[in-house]
């Protein structure tokens, strides 16, 4: 099976989605001429240069190859940093994963590569109903989960990766990443979700300090992390 995109989901929010997301869009733009990161709903809007747009978009189009219309890269872009169904409630907005899947369908006509940033954990919602793992069996592309290292990422990790699995989906690998310089026993931390988690790691992320650099990740991450090695993983 050839990798033509993944789904990259977190433990938590703020677990670095985002910089794993636009690493990997690095590191795929060496080898595919056209790669695009997705950011389905965003949820929280900065001013910028006269537009309100999510940080983490304004991330993922700077590590991909291709521009695309604002409306498929990041169809629902919500003002309020909460959970997608509750920012959509107070924006008087109808989100639904057949329109996030179309929007996905878009991109893929446009890209040889689509990497897909979710919010939050496996199982944010965006209705009543549905959550991104909806959206994320849907689209049935590989996962790519993102371990935050802190107290308590043992439990989460185990648990994110056994709900990815219930929903049929591929847990191609994971990442970990040092987001508490502080953590106690972080390696063994490391060596623990290794033995447990049924998936190859890819990746460590070390602490960073100010804005971490998505390029700089990418080079940084061992050979496991290139494209040749995910083709691997999801045969």
């Amino acid at each position: 099976m050839v990798f033509d995109g993944c789904f990259v989901t977190g433990t938590d929010t703020g677990v670095g989605k985002t910089l794993v997301s636009a690493a990997l869009l690095h590191t795929l733009a060496r080898h595919h001429r056209r790669v695009v990161g997705m950011k389905p709903v965003a949820a929280g809007l900065i001013e910028h240069r006269g537009q309100w747009v999510s940080e983490d978009v304004l991330a993922l189009r700077a590590a991909s190859s291709v521009a695309v219309p604002a409306q498929l890269d990041n169809p629902v872009a919500l003002l309020d940093a909460m959970a997608p169904h509750l920012a959509a409630e107070r924006a008087g907005r109808t989100v639904g994963v057949a329109g996030l899947l179309a929007a996905h369908g878009e991109l893929r006509k446009r890209a040889d590569v689509v990497v897909v940033e979710g919010a939050g954990g496996w199982r944010v919602p965006v209705n009543d109903q549905e959550t991104l793992a909806d959206l994320a069996r849907a689209i049935g592309a590989p996962v790519v989960l993102v371990v935050g290292l802190r107290l308590g990422c043992l439990n989460h990790a185990l648990l994110s990766a056994e709900a990815v699995r219930a929903d049929g989906l591929q847990l191609a690998g994971w990442v970990a990443n040092a987001i508490d310089p502080d953590m106690a026993c972080r390696d063994e931390n490391i060596d623990t979700l290794r033995r447990w988690l049924p998936a190859p790691l890819l990746g460590t992320v070390p602490h960073c300090v100010g804005t971490p650099d998505a390029r700089q990740i990418a080079l940084n991450l061992p050979a496991a992390w290139q494209p040749r090695r995910l083709d691997e993983l999801v045969e």
